[in-house]
């Protein structure tokens, strides 16, 4: 979400935030139209400076007044031969010296937009009348029918499956996004899924662990994300309420409400918050300072409603060379630091009837950036960004059996980042432009732990909403690691359940991995996708199950195979989408997904053996 830091006259759109660590912020700023001299007219005859025949369409021509004069009377051009009774013009005596004409200014150049990479059906954003007050609700149904093979998982108990138990899955949502705008001062803006949830289908055998186990059919689920107002002060932005929290790339903070080219968002990170954002150098200048507190209502290590408080700093700062740009739409060169200190509290049970209260103290660092060049000839871009986190901190939320009867803290050292470089050819010119060929290629690494006794944390995930592929950690890994969690929580085990248990399922995430994920997008017309992409990737430590070194003392993988093989494998996706238009500023998505993964030696179970896993998507939406 973007909005403006100060007030914006009336020939002026609303300005907007770069996009602010925790904060949700998006790039934008006051934009001003050039201005025509008064009384200026463009030139209508051939050969003159300025030729609005020799122009692109989508260029401005600057003309001086009067410059249409001497094309109108036709001075200069010589007499005409045939013309035998006329006298010849006088030229020393009637030529009027003619004002030489600046040269035409060059055509503006396409500038880059984050469109041309991933295009969506979404309808544009209402921007807010100086004048009056202005409503607008937007928002999309969504429908999805999966189909999988089998995920081979370890059994749960001596008579647990060793599957799933889900081949089929009909979901969907509703979500609705109303916002309303007084002049440009004020906007409330609230988000709200409802209804969701999982309509039809097999229901997942023993994976309660998870964010969204899919073990019983409900598709009335309700789940209010925003509810916030924002005021566009004289000296900043003042925003307060329920709202998202995103940065970078969305490593770590993900609103939850950005599309992928495979898969899809949910969730995500959302925050009551008190935030104020400013430009300090005056509201043309790139550089913004925001500072934030928070109270986490929903991430992916808190949940206020399970009566987990987990309360935040936050200072930001970034730049951007292009303030003009539109929100979201990254056209300039941008970088961000953040940081954020976090303090979360829950009650815990160290014996039955002996409770206390496990912490978390932990500071990030993270830092983003973003590019693009054109590509000479104007036949395309370039663009590449990246992200990098550093957490340190401690908890006592996961701990060994050591640090329970010490007390000591678990230290927390863990780390990750990702980096995309891209190039997008373009077909067609202004608001028509598309990328007719889009090539990407992303690497990213999250620091891994191959001991979970030795005191220190070093598990790093991403955020669910920031995965590659449609297999690999979205399915495959997501549902091991709830079997794990799972398991680590059966009251068979032990009598409450292992401290950590909660954070051990990826819920999709990419966790303690590294890997590489080329991606291609071909659209034969703007409204049409057809998209390939791979998945290589690597463990980046042993791939250590820490439920079955707690409880057997063995360093296995999630399927009981050898710790030391590093390889998850490879995956191959492809889909195709089609957005048509419809009438009342509505649109129709359809499409399919299909992914196949080919499971490396980190996912083989004792005996060695390794399925190959398929999965099938088909896609029905309408944006409104």
């Amino acid at each position: 979400m973007a909005y403006g830091l100060t007030r914006a006259r009336a020939a002026r759109s609303l300005p907007a935030l770069i996009a602010l660590g925790w904060l949700g912020l998006t790039t934008s700023a006051l934009a001003q139209p050039a201005e025509e001299p008064a009384g200026a007219e463009e030139p209508s005859a051939p050969g003159e400076a300025g030729d609005a025949a020799d122009a692109p369409p989508d260029s401005e021509t600057l003309t001086l007044e009067g410059a249409e004069a001497g094309a109108a009377t036709g001075a200069g051009q010589p007499p005409d031969p045939d013309d035998q009774g006329a006298e010849a013009p006088d030229a020393t005596a009637d030529a009027v010296p003619q004002r030489p004409l600046p040269p035409a200014p060059a055509p503006a150049r396409p500038s880059f937009s984050q469109r041309l990479v991933l295009e969506t059906a979404r309808a544009p954003r209402l921007p807010p009348d100086p004048e009056s007050f202005l409503g607008q609700i937007r928002g999309e149904y969504q429908l999805r029918l999966t189909g999988l093979s089998e995920v081979p998982l370890r059994p749960l108990g001596r008579d647990g499956a060793d599957h799933l138990g889900q081949t089929l899955r009909l979901t969907h949502w509703l979500r609705i996004t109303p916002r309303f705008m007084f002049k440009d001062d004020l906007e409330l803006v609230g988000q709200i899924d409802v209804p969701r949830g999982f309509v039809a289908g097999q229901p997942t055998i023993d994976v309660g662990a998870a964010e969204e186990p899919l073990d019983e059919r409900f598709p009335l689920e309700v789940a209010p994300r925003w509810l916030y107002l924002s005021w566009n002060s004289p000296i900043g932005l003042v925003r307060v309420g329920q709202q998202p929290s995103h940065w970078g790339l969305g490593l770590l903070a993900n609103d939850g409400d950005h599309p992928r080219l495979f898969g899809d968002y949910r969730g995500g990170s959302i925050v009551e918050r008190i935030l104020f954002a400013t430009r300090p150098l005056g509201k043309d200048s790139g550089l913004t300072i925001a500072l934030a507190g928070d109270l986490v209502f929903k991430d992916r290590t808190a949940s206020l409603t399970d009566d987990e408080r987990a309360w935040q700093g936050v200072l930001a700062v970034s730049y951007t060379d292009r303030p003009d740009a539109a929100p979201g739409e990254h056209a300039g060169n941008e970088l961000g630091l953040y940081g954020v200190y976090r303090h979360q509290t829950r009650s815990g049970e160290a014996l039955p009837g002996r409770d206390f209260d496990e912490t978390l103290e932990v500071v990030v660092i993270d830092s983003t950036g973003r590019f693009n060049a054109e590509i000479p000839g104007g036949a395309g871009h370039v663009y590449g960004a990246y992200e990098v986190a550093v957490m340190l901190g401690s908890t006592n939320q996961v701990r060994s059996r050591a640090q329970a009867i010490s007390g000591e803290r678990e230290k927390i050292r863990a780390s990750g980042g990702a980096a995309q470089l891209g190039a997008v050819i373009t077909r067609g010119a202004d608001q028509a432009r598309y990328g007719a060929w889009v090539m990407q290629l992303e690497w990213g690494w999250a620091s891994g732990d191959a001991d979970p006794n030795d005191g220190t944390t070093r598990r790093f995930s991403f955020d669910p909403n920031h995965t590659i592929g449609l297999l690999m950690f979205s399915e495959a890994l997501h549902w091991k690691t709830a079997r794990a969690g799972t398991q680590a929580a059966d009251p068979r085990l032990s009598a409450r359940v292992a401290p950590g248990a909660d954070l051990l399922p990826s819920d999709g995430a990419v966790f303690g991995a590294t890997y590489l994920n080329p991606t291609l997008v071909y659209r034969p017309a703007r409204a049409t996708d057809f998209k390939f992409g791979a998945v290589i990737a690597q463990t980046t430590a042993d791939f250590v199950d820490p439920v079955q070194v707690t409880t057997e003392g063995r360093f296995v993988n999630y399927d009981g195979g050898p710790a030391a093989s590093h390889d998850l494998g490879l995956e191959l996706d492809l889909g195709v989408e089609h957005r048509l238009a419809l009438d009342h500023g509505m649109a129709l998505e359809l499409g399919a997904q299909g992914g196949v993964l080919f499971p490396g030696r980190a996912l083989a179970g004792p005996s060695g053996d390794l399925r190959t896993q398929y999965l099938g998507v088909a896609r029905v939406g309408l944006q409104f």
